[in-house]
């Protein structure tokens, strides 16, 4: 069994506005930055055998002082980078509706059988990052290991692993705070059953 703690990237620039971060490459605001530091405060006393990123800087900055201080290398992989939102990227809810008022509909109906125009297939996103999860798990056998990538390729991940539809993932797992810890724990074969240890927890809640 190997337990990975995954984490969705700091607050970036695009959060109070609430706009879609996708494969853009965007900042970290203060607070972001803040937040990245009391992960790596987490980090340090958490008996980490690996630290892993998205290869997008805003995960890569997060997850970097966490390796830092669990005295461990900060490994990336592409396979953990964000769902791709095509023409969504970059834009609020309201002005995708404004600009392409169906596709939108349709994407808030089911956003697994219709993503935003030009945007990634979710079933696809789903299956490269659990390739991802699993490859991880195989190189720290029984060991526990951050993982920080981004928030709807986790809920993707998440549906997948549980084997719930994609398209729940909207109403299931709702939010998915900066920084908030997310804990699976899988089995050493890469299949069978994985638990959920922890779910959208707050560092300083948990260990």
């Amino acid at each position: 069994m190997t337990d990975l703690v995954l984490v969705r990237h700091g607050e970036t620039v695009w959060h109070a506005e609430n706009r879609y971060a996708g494969i853009s490459d965007i900042d970290l605001t203060p607070r972001g930055l803040d937040q990245a530091a009391r992960l790596a405060g987490w980090a340090a006393g958490a008996g980490l055998a690996g630290v892993w990123a998205s290869t997008l800087s805003r995960a890569r900055i997060t997850a970097a002082a966490g390796a830092e201080r669990a005295g461990l290398p900060l490994q990336v992989d592409a396979r953990l980078r964000e769902l791709d939102f095509g023409e969504g990227d970059g834009l609020t809810s309201a002005e995708m509706a404004e600009r392409f008022p169906q596709a939108r509909a349709a994407f808030e109906a089911d956003p697994a059988r219709h993503p935003l125009p030009g945007g990634e297939d979710p079933h696809a996103a789903a299956d490269r990052f659990v390739a991802a999860l699993r490859d991880i798990a195989a190189a720290h056998p029984g060991g526990r290991v951050l993982v920080v990538a981004h928030t709807t390729a986790i809920r993707l991940a998440l549906c997948r692993l549980i084997g719930v539809p994609l398209g729940e993932y909207r109403r299931l797992f709702p939010r998915l705070d900066n920084c908030a810890l997310t804990e699976l724990r899988l089995p050493g074969s890469g299949t069978g059953r994985v638990a959920i240890l922890q779910f959208n927890s707050p560092i300083g809640a948990v260990r």
